[in-house]
């Protein structure tokens, strides 16, 4: 029972110390070069509804509920969402536009668990092609930091099917 004790002791301490080591402070972007003018990939950020055509999210549930409010490629521009377990539950809204180069939101996460995060496209002219860079940031408070060490590989799938899917319909 003793050699069970110290190794589970051993087990909590080490994970308090990669918990305190990781910080709360996450970031991740991912980037596609889309074969497409800026001005047409622009078309595709600029609003709530244009970005849920290609969220990979949105296939998560096909029973989401979806609702919008604000003005369609405007600041303020919003849409909350309800679904399963997968998705959760949450709201974004768009924070900045600068036309032909970038959108910013706010993301507020009500379930799993609550939280919120910032998140930016940004579009670089690439001669006839863009290159499209999609970022988020996050705090994650203690002991859920811990989550960093697996949402890289899960925020990578993520943002390459929503990049994709981006691609498809920007080069049609």
């Amino acid at each position: 029972m003793k050699k069970f004790l110290k190794i589970l002791l051993a087990i909590v301490a080490i994970l308090i110390i990669v918990m305190l080591l990781m910080g709360k402070a996450y970031h991740f972007e991912k980037s596609i070069i889309i074969n497409a003018p800026v001005e047409k990939v622009y078309t595709q950020i600029n609003s709530t509804k244009a970005i849920n055509q290609w969220n990979p999210w949105m296939k998560l549930d096909p029973n989401l509920k979806v609702t919008y409010s604000g003005n369609p490629g405007q600041i303020g521009d919003k849409y909350c969402w309800e679904g399963n377990d997968e998705v959760g539950s949450g709201c974004q809204e768009i924070t900045a536009l600068v036309p032909n180069q970038k959108q910013s939101t706010k993301i507020i996460f009500f379930k799993p668990f609550e939280s919120d995060a910032t998140s930016n496209i940004i579009l670089t002219p690439e001669g006839n092609s863009t290159k499209v860079t999609w970022d988020m940031d996050c705090e994650l408070d203690y002991p859920m930091n811990l989550m960093k060490l697996f949402m890289d590989g899960k925020m990578d799938k993520s943002y390459g099917d929503g990049l994709n899917a981006l691609k498809a319909i920007s080069e049609k």
